[in-house]
C-alpha cells in the first residue's frame, strides 16, 4: 500500500467577488508556504475573478459559532 503523501493539502478557492467557493485544489505547503490566488472562472458574476485560499473546513470563510 502507498504511503499518503502529508505535504499536499486540500484548499478552497474562494472569489473576491461574490464570496462563494467554488473550487477546490491541493497545494504542497513545504514549496508554497503564502496564500494561493487565481484568477478562475465565477459563475455567479459570469467574469473571470480573483480567487484566494481558504481552508478546506471552514465554510465560505467564515468561523462557524460554537454551540453551548
Amino acid at each position: 500500500m502507498p504511503k499518503k503523501n502529508t505535504k499536499r493539502k486540500l484548499v478552497g478557492l474562494v472569489s473576491k467577488a461574490s464570496g462563494h467557493r467554488s473550487y477546490y485544489t491541493v497545494k504542497n505547503t513545504q514549496n508554497t508556504t503564502e496564500k494561493l490566488s487565481l484568477k478562475k472562472y465565477d459563475p455567479i458574476t459570469r467574469k473571470h475573478e480573483l480567487y484566494e485560499e481558504t481552508k478546506k473546513n471552514l465554510g465560505r470563510n467564515e468561523v462557524k459559532a460554537k454551540k453551548h
